[in-house]
């Protein structure tokens, strides 16, 4: 039943003027609050529509409760933030930013990635004690990669990849057919027979109860001693004691981590002191034009949203991500882009 007042929408990003003027330009009628995190937790209370990512705790049951919110359109791609169980149970609609960010995301790959191989923590660590001497290197020409989660984020890591000449095999709950640069994508209970192939691991997978703690003990076993790993997916992915013990022990060569069990990641963690390790601080999805581009989603599902239509990357709230149906296309395919 549609609602008897104006449509209020609550906003928690990094918004500017001209991107609100763009989301009402979407929906003249709304009322746009932007509340920041400071007052997201009480705007929401009298939201019909939220768009952002809240980072402080939220009156979520409260929130089903009143029964006035009807869509979150979210501003991240992981949904841990707003996910709950009193939403999931709830006929409130979900939306992410799944595969907005695939270009950074793959980028940011390939630094930890191409860092690693070249001993960069090393090199880094020589330059500060003005030692110039040469030391043994890597190479991705030509290495085995795997790829856990073929979604956006992973597809467009593959396609960077390509040039390198990688074998790359992939896994993912809805196994599509491999595009040509592709090996195999299969599906992920098949992961455990793919892990002695590989020289790479890169973790791309949403975090959801069944990828909770993929990465443990059996798994960095399975990697042949040498193996690296990447992760540019979400830090409970992997079980950190088994990841330290891996690289004390030498069997894995280094871990490139975007992200940590614990974020921060607390100053007393191991694994700030192996020198095997590069760790960034969650940047995956930074790029200069990130908050256009959630605007330019937000002002197309609004469109959709406001017509009655199937909205971009609706989530499935059970699984926690949008089916490959529902997913947009990898970035620079998008007919709406210059249209937000």
């Amino acid at each position: 039943m549609p609602p008897t007042h104006a449509m209020r929408a609550v906003l928690c990003y990094q918004t500017r003027p001209d991107l609100v003027d763009r989301l009402r330009n979407a929906a003249p009628d709304w009322e746009f609050v932007d509340a920041g995190q400071e007052r997201i937790a009480e705007e929401i209370l009298e939201a019909d529509v939220f768009i952002g990512h809240a980072k402080v705790p939220m009156p979520w049951q409260e929130v089903v409760e009143r029964g006035r919110l009807r869509w979150i359109q979210s501003t991240a791609a992981g949904m841990d933030h707003c996910l709950v169980p009193p939403v999931v149970e709830s006929p409130i609609r979900v939306t992410s930013a799944s595969g907005l960010f695939a270009d950074a995301v793959a980028e940011q790959t390939l630094a930890l990635l191409l860092g690693l191989l070249r001993q960069l923590p090393t090199f880094f660590r020589a330059a500060a004690r003005r030692e110039f001497i040469r030391r043994p290197t890597w190479d991705l020409h030509g290495a085995t990669v795997g790829i856990a989660g073929f979604g956006g984020n992973g597809q467009r890591i593959a396609q960077v990849l390509a040039p390198f000449g990688c074998r790359i095999l992939a896994t993912d709950l809805f196994p599509i057919e491999a595009p040509p640069h592709v090996e195999a994508v299969l599906p992920p209970d098949q992961l455990p027979e793919l892990l002695p192939q590989l020289d790479v691991l890169i973790l791309a997978v949403p975090l959801t109860e069944a990828t909770r703690g993929m990465v443990d003990a059996d798994a960095l076993r399975r990697l042949p001693k040498g193996a690296w790993l990447i992760n540019v997916a979400r830090g409970p992915c992997v079980v950190e004691a088994d990841l330290v013990e891996a690289l004390q022990s030498e069997h894995l060569a280094g871990a490139g981590l975007d992200v940590t069990e614990i974020e921060p990641l607390p100053p007393e963690s191991p694994l700030w002191e192996l020198p095997q390790v590069l760790i960034t601080p969650h940047v995956g999805a930074q790029s200069r034009d990130r908050f256009d581009k959630v605007t330019a989603l937000a002002c197309e599902n609004i469109r959709r949203f406001r017509r009655g239509e199937s909205l971009w990357n609706e989530v499935d709230k059970h699984l926690g991500f949008p089916l490959p149906q529902n997913r947009i296309p990898l970035s620079g395919a998008w007919p709406w882009w210059n249209n937000g």
